[in-house]
């Protein structure tokens, strides 16, 4: 695995507008446009709501077939955290309306809003798959249920699909379709919920974070 070639790790949160500043065609709609479930909408929308605390091994990969693995924390409302395996250096922590990436070997942290993000959606108090978020089609493939989103206002952003095992109901994959038509796509496994996780694992704007984060990491 080549590092630089994870800067699509950063697809997970990147705002659009970055994506997009030298404008490139938004990606082409579904050749066919799939039915929707309504009921399953339903069913995933009360889940999402329900769900507190996520811990998950994830294995991510690009599109170019870069790949990285790491560990998952989801803390709703507003927290998550993704933290790369050596020899990848990238954290990616969302908390306080804010996504921090950090790269641990350039010791350089950068900051997005979270509503920008393509995975903002999951960050929300309350998760409503209406309004300002289009359904775009549900299908069954492979096992799983997936659901298809973009912003209702700002479908040229980009594409996120959800895909879910739906018994138990339980989040196992996303998959992030940028403005330049490029894919990211993130597997979860050993997944826990319902468990208790520190809020300092979030607080990237505590003094002593990424004095924590060295001692993390062993130096």
């Amino acid at each position: 695995m080549q590092r630089r070639t994870l800067i699509a790790a950063a697809a997970l949160f990147s705002p659009p507008a970055l994506a997009q500043q030298s404008r490139p065609a938004a990606p082409p709609p579904p050749a066919a446009a799939p039915g929707i479930d309504r009921a399953a909408v339903a069913r995933v929308e009360a889940y999402l709501n329900g769900l507190r605390t996520l811990k998950a091994r994830f294995l991510q990969v690009a599109q170019n077939g870069a790949s990285a693995e790491g560990m998952a924390l989801i803390s709703r409302p507003g927290r998550m955290r993704f933290d790369y395996n050596p020899p990848e250096p990238m954290l990616l922590v969302a908390s306080g309306g804010q996504v921090m990436m950090y790269d641990r070997e350039l010791r350089q942290p950068s900051t997005v809003p979270a509503s920008s993000t393509p995975l903002g959606l999951l960050l929300r108090q309350e998760i409503r798959l209406s309004g300002d978020i289009t359904v775009t089609g549900t299908e069954r493939t492979g096992g799983f249920l997936r659901i298809g989103l973009h912003r209702t206002g700002a479908p040229q952003e980009g594409r996120l699909t959800l895909a879910f095992q739906e018994q138990p109901m339980e989040l196992r994959q996303w998959t992030v379709l940028d403005a330049q038509g490029r894919e990211t796509r993130v597997t979860l496994y050993e997944v826990e919920t319902g468990i208790r996780l520190d809020n300092k694992l979030f607080d990237f704007n505590d003094p002593t974070f990424m004095e924590q984060e060295g001692l993390r990491r062993g130096g």
